[in-house]
This record gives structure tokens, C-alpha cells and sequence, in this order.
């Protein structure tokens, strides 16, 4: 009998949403919903949020039962390195970096993996934050055995934004 940890998990299998703790509520609610456009889907006082996309119940929990007033972890510790948010498509995503533009929030970085394009961030706690669209599977850079060989080259942010649909 073979060991069930040798066994894939089931390819249906998703993260279902990220719970952060966060210093300040309101300020990442103001984040998370003002600038990415999130809706807050429930508030428990001022200790905890829920906001989802799309009428689900939540993709990103945020508290402060154990972070009130704290700070974010000192560089090579462990956590969270970040959170990966996924855009339905090219125009979504920039629709995504315009709001961060027009927010004031810089970008740590933005990259074409071949597979994906991604801007990167952090969030008002220090969260990484990347914010990203998948490419069709068909599309994704492969080697000369069909391997997949992801990149990481830089996006063009310039042309990034003229996908998106004003309005």
C-alpha cells in the first residue's frame, strides 16, 4: 500500500484567502478596499474585517487581536513573504496599477514570468503584496523537452496600462 504522502493533492485545490494581522484596521481597510477596491463583506468593531470580490465572502480576513499598534517583522525572519492576489485578466490588472498610481503607492517591483505578469508591493503593515494575471497555459514559455521555463524580465508598465478599460 503506497504512502498518502506520496499521493499529488487533488488538482481542484485553491487557496482559499489570506487572514492578516495588521497594526491598524482601519488603515488597511483603507488599502485593501479604497485603493484595491475590495468590498468589506463584514466588520467585527475594530478588531477584524472581511472583504471579498465578486459577492464572495472573503478573500483577505485582517485583524488585530494579537497586532494592535505593532510593526512589521525585521528582514530575514520568517512570515509571510507576500501575498499573491489573481486578476481575471490584462485589463484588471491595470485598472490595478492605475489605482495604485493614482493612491501614491510605489511598486518594489514588476515582473514578466512568462507564465504571469506581476506588480509588486508592500501593503501598510510591510506585507509583500503582489498583484498578477495568469497568461492561457498555452501561451507559457516552455524549454526544448516542454519543460516549463518561467522567466523573470521586466514589464512594461507603460504598456501594461494601455490594457486597461477606462471607466
Amino acid at each position: 500500500m503506497g504512502s498518502d504522502q506520496s499521493r499529488p493533492v487533488a488538482p481542484a485545490t485553491r487557496i482559499g484567502h489570506v487572514h492578516l494581522r495588521v497594526a491598524d484596521l482601519d488603515r488597511a481597510i483603507a488599502f485593501y478596499s479604497g485603493v484595491l477596491g475590495f468590498e468589506v463583506t463584514q466588520r467585527y468593531g475594530t478588531q477584524a474585517a472581511f472583504l471579498g470580490a465578486g459577492g464572495y465572502h472573503h478573500h483577505i480576513g485582517l485583524n488585530t487581536w494579537e497586532s494592535a499598534g505593532g510593526t512589521p517583522p525585521p528582514p530575514g525572519h520568517t512570515g509571510l513573504y507576500h501575498v499573491a492576489i489573481l486578476y481575471p485578466d490584462r485589463a484588471a490588472l491595470a485598472d490595478a496599477l492605475h489605482r495604485l498610481r493614482t493612491a501614491g503607492i510605489a511598486l518594489t517591483g514588476a515582473a514578466d514570468h512568462g507564465v504571469s505578469e506581476a506588480l509588486y508591493l508592500d501593503d501598510p503593515d510591510g506585507n509583500g503584496v503582489e498583484l498578477y494575471r495568469d497568461r492561457p497555459e498555452v501561451d507559457w514559455p516552455r524549454d526544448a523537452d516542454g519543460q516549463l521555463a518561467m522567466v523573470n524580465t521586466r514589464l512594461d508598465l507603460a504598456d501594461l496600462l494601455a490594457a486597461r478599460n477606462p471607466g
